[in-house]
């Protein structure tokens, strides 16, 4: 593991409380279980209890700065999908040319 990815593993430990998210993100906690419930953002559960990593109180942060300027979450899910299949691709590509040097 590099560094830099090693400085940033504990912003995707799942460990924070949906109260503290709350707080940080100033979303209340009905809004974050709808996004949730959007699939824009995916909590660790056991026991009824939701858990958060700091990364996911970026996204939920970027969520809230999108919705403030009339973005549906629909087109915040398509943009997110559109992402990830990019990086999906780039990582197909980079692990392809990789093995032909």
């Amino acid at each position: 593991m590099t560094a830099h990815l090693q400085e940033d593993h504990y912003k995707y430990k799942k460990v924070i409380s949906i109260g503290v998210v709350s707080e940080l993100t100033g979303l209340s906690q009905r809004q974050i279980r709808y996004y949730e419930e959007r699939k824009l953002v995916f909590p660790d559960r056991s026991k009824g209890t939701r858990k958060y990593s700091f990364a996911d109180v970026e996204q939920l942060m970027k969520i809230a700065n999108q919705r403030e300027e009339g973005v549906s979450t629909w087109e915040i899910r398509q943009e997110m999908t559109k992402e990830l299949r990019e990086r999906m691709l780039k990582g197909q590509m980079n692990a392809h040319f990789r093995r032909r040097s």
